[in-house]
């Protein structure tokens, strides 16, 4: 169980008080994100114009295409600077099944690769309206399993670790349980969930959010949901909520949220239900931390992202 002196408002650091108060204000002078179409937030967000700072792209990218269920699936790749590869960290990004893309994280996944020696493959999956459920989750399946064959040739090694953001946690544990009841396969070593959204009913923090602007808010799911789920869709269902799922069998794992993210409950109950399945879970709670606060500078999210390199790193020997 987490302590509870983390969820106290004295806990909050003050650099992480402004700068929250430093993102809500930037995000009530921006227009409503949902007056405009999907396609237009993506490009305003890939600007730099939305909630989160823009990240440069790395030099040491490679891009390629593999086969997917409905045409091409690009994946992006960052091998470590030096030395050989270790394994493969298979990356989902985030952005509500409706926004982000591979390419918006290069900084972080060029961490990762030069802290743990893992090569980061992030995968450009299909996103809702335009194509939503089953189209992402379908996706990343997909690229899993091409990692479990051809990958293997290509990064010379079998070793495997799986992670996301946001959605990106969503979809990266419904990799593992589709791998484990479609394919009979448990291949993944570790699982590095980042803030995910594991029940589309919402959980009762999420759905007790309410309006604030500080990055995502109980609006912002129930539209990211909708989106996600436009051709239906149960959200009991386990392929769509992992939380309702049977865990048994899955990987260590490591849940980050801060305490001022309106998906913490994700992450308190799914941390929970790992560990009852029999699985190892780590659970890092930080006090006052927005949604996905790691995407800003701060003492916090250094401190974040290196106990990530390190559970990552832990599990690639």
């Amino acid at each position: 169980m987490p302590d509870p002196a983390l969820f106290r408002p004295d806990a909050i650091p003050e650099e992480t008080r402004r700068l929250n108060a430093e993102i809500t204000a930037k995000i009530e002078a921006l227009p409503d994100v949902w007056s405009f179409p999907a396609h237009v937030v993506r490009d305003r967000r890939a600007r730099g114009l939305g909630p989160f700072p823009p990240a440069p792209k790395s030099a040491r990218a490679e891009t390629f295409d593999i086969d997917g269920p409905r045409g091409p699936i690009t994946l992006r790749a960052i091998a470590p600077a030096e030395g050989p590869t270790r394994g493969v960290y298979l990356h989902i990004h985030g952005g509500g099944w409706t926004l982000g893309a591979a390419d918006q994280q290069d900084p972080r996944l060029e961490r990762i690769a030069d802290a743990t020696g893992l090569t980061a493959v992030s995968v450009d999956y299909r996103l809702a309206p335009e194509h939503p459920y089953p189209a992402g989750p379908d996706d990343c399946e997909a690229a899993a399993l091409w990692l479990l064959g051809e990958g293997r040739t290509r990064f010379e090694t079998g070793r495997l670790a799986i992670g996301g953001e946001s959605a990106g946690a969503h979809l990266a544990v419904v990799t593992l349980l589709r791998l484990r009841d479609r394919h009979g396969l448990t291949p993944f070593h570790a699982a590095n969930l980042v803030a995910g959204c594991f029940d589309l009913a919402l959980t009762p923090s999420a759905r007790r959010f309410g309006l604030e602007k500080l990055v995502l808010s109980t609006r912002d799911i129930t539209m990211f949901v909708r989106h996600f789920l436009l051709r239906g869709g149960d959200p009991a269902d386990p392929d769509i909520s992992p939380l309702q799922a049977d865990l048994a069998g899955l990987p260590p794992a490591l849940f980050s949220v801060g305490t001022r993210d309106a998906l913490l409950d994700d992450s308190l109950f799914m941390a929970a239900r790992w560990s009852a399945a029999g699985n190892a879970a780590e659970l890092a709670v930080y006090p006052g931390g927005c949604h996905v606060f790691q995407a800003f500078p701060s003492g916090q999210t250094e401190q974040s992202l290196a106990r990530m390199d390190r559970f990552l790193a832990q599990h690639s020997r």
